[in-house]
């Protein structure tokens, strides 16, 4: 831990918060987590979490109205002048990068920081990667990860960018809008730099990160000079300072806030407690909040005995939704299949309707040699919950499982990476990148996002045809023709059961009575917005 910045004491069954700027109130945003995002390094964070920590601090060349519902969902200029000019068919983007930005420590913000972001991208082997493998280039430069990449044009004196594709993409204006390729410095070391994040663009800076036990915001010192001048379209903020404790005491952290200790839950409040609160603060500090996801038990696919279409069936046939929905509290809404009902190109249906009469069946005419299983979850409530059930249900199958529950902190870590052992199956969920439905496939069932670390494709299929029917869909803009397109990809994935679907969810944001919750912006992709927060 850094020295001043944060210390922690236990006092009356409350935890207080003390740190250099306590006599700033209301000036400090005082919140408190369960958990540390995954990362605070905008190239490799790819949770819920980890985005909205980083959504007021690394602006892509283009990014997402800070706005609520579907105007959140809207494509505008980040730190690029406007919106791309698309030429050559779909393959060619152009952008210019507004003149005299600088990140937080003072340096210029330059064209060419697009090519080395991209490049340190690739040479993580971020779980992100998959998204910008067509760019022209990119295939020659992971071979070596020296030189350029040649699909990337950049003037540093006239700010332009030109980014050559392969073939066209109609989701690749998503994609510029996406941490994943928000601006760092060149010299940003490839490695993970969550204990000590990049310079900023965006209005807050991370001054202090420990992973596991907290992280700190000041205001970008070059946003009120520069940055802000530049991009008026984005918000400036209203407090100062922002601290996050994490502490994993789901009721410390609620009466923390009752208390008014902390202004905060980040993310959102505790599952097993969102009834008891909604009854007791109704819309002045609770507030029910849409999300677009999916909750899910994966299924190693490459590995006996799911590598057994039969077995991966049974297990959808096993699984109860209505019981997985009492688990989580209700805020659950049973689904069993992959895209969830706000996405275009949704279409129910129901292949595996819950049946034991189906599921034993299936087992015994599959006979699997390998009984024995691994089952992975995290230990954040109630995904230990989930994971227990899950358990059961393999076992009243007939199989012998060991249950493995990691801390939330480093869960997606461990699970995606393959030389981790037994990864047999596992709990796992999906929020929305950006609001369509190809968000749902690539980066999770595609072959081509299968990572040796960093991976999502946590199942391991790699079907060729549907693959390549995934690709073919992700080249036009999204219309009629490609929302059906996309239905029957969900049935025809879930004929191939890599997954056993269960639930979307709702979520909450819980602050205290000094926060003015009606000013709080909620994304659909980043979730509360941080430059939102005001006091009373």
């Amino acid at each position: 831990m850094r020295a001043g910045w944060l210390a922690v004491a236990a006092a009356a069954g409350v935890l207080v918060l003390f740190s250099s700027s306590a006599g700033a109130a209301p000036q400090t945003l005082r919140a408190v987590a369960g958990s540390s995002p995954d990362y605070l390094d905008p190239q490799l964070s790819y949770t819920n979490e980890g985005w909205m920590a980083m959504y007021d601090t690394y602006i892509p060349l283009l990014t997402y109205r800070h706005a609520d519902g579907e105007a959140g969902s809207e494509v505008i200029p980040g730190l690029a002048r406007s919106l791309p000019r698309i030429t050559d068919g779909g393959k060619t983007y152009t952008l210019f990068l507004r003149r005299g930005l600088k990140y937080s420590d003072g340096s210029s913000v330059r064209a060419s920081d697009f090519t080395s972001t991209v490049k340190r991208l690739f040479k993580l082997t971020s779980g992100g990667s998959s998204f910008y493998a067509d760019i022209v280039g990119v295939r020659r430069f992971l071979k070596t990860r020296r030189g350029g990449i040649g699909g990337i044009e950049t003037h540093d004196r006239t700010g332009k960018i030109v980014i050559h594709l392969l073939r066209p993409a109609g989701t690749f204006t998503n994609l510029l809008a996406l941490p994943f390729v928000a601006l760092v410095p060149p010299g940003t070391p490839a490695r993970d730099q969550s204990s000590s994040p990049p310079p900023a663009t965006g209005p807050y800076a991370i001054t202090n990160s420990t992973p596991g036990l907290g992280w700190s915001y000041a205001r970008n010192p070059e946003w009120k000079s520069n940055n802000a001048k530049l991009m008026p379209q984005l918000p400036t903020g209203h407090v100062n300072m922002i601290h996050i404790a994490v502490l994993r005491d789901a009721a410390t952290q609620i009466r923390g806030v009752e208390q008014g200790v902390f202004d905060w839950i980040f993310a959102e409040p505790p599952v097993n407690r969102g009834p008891a609160l909604k009854g007791r603060y109704k819309r002045a500090q609770l507030r029910v909040e849409p999300l677009i996801n999916l909750y899910y038990f994966w299924m190693n696919t490459k590995r006996a005995p799911f590598d057994d279409l039969r077995v991966r069936q049974a297990v959808n046939y096993a699984i109860d939704p209505a019981a997985l929905r009492r688990i989580y509290a209700g805020t659950l809404s049973a689904t069993q299949q992959i895209l969830p009902p706000e996405m275009p190109g949704y279409e129910q249906f129901g292949l595996y309707p819950h049946d034991m009469g189906k599921a034993k069946p299936l087992i015994a005419e599959a006979d699997p040699a390998d009984r024995e299983i691994t089952v992975w979850t995290d230990r954040e409530w109630p995904n230990d919950k989930a994971g227990a059930y899950y358990q059961s249900v393999l076992q009243r199958l007939g199989f012998s499982v060991h249950l493995k529950i990691l801390t939330p902190d480093n869960y997606f870590f461990v699970i995606g990476d393959r030389s981790t052992s037994d990864l047999d199956t596992g709990w796992g969920n999906w929020f929305e990148d950006y609001p369509h439905p190809d968000d749902f496939f690539r980066p999770l069932l595609s072959a081509e996002s299968i990572l040796s670390t960093y991976n999502s494709n946590w199942s391991l299929i790699a079907d060729p045809a549907l693959s390549a029917k995934t690709k073919q869909l992700a080249l036009s803009p999204l219309g009629s023709e490609q929302a059906a397109g996309y239905a029957q990809l969900d049935r025809e994935y879930m004929e191939r059961a890599p997954w056993a679907p269960y639930g979307v969810r709702t979520g909450a944001t819980f602050v205290s009575r000094a926060i003015d919750l009606g000013k709080v912006v909620w994304n659909p992709t980043f979730g509360a917005d941080l430059a939102s927060f005001q006091f009373k």
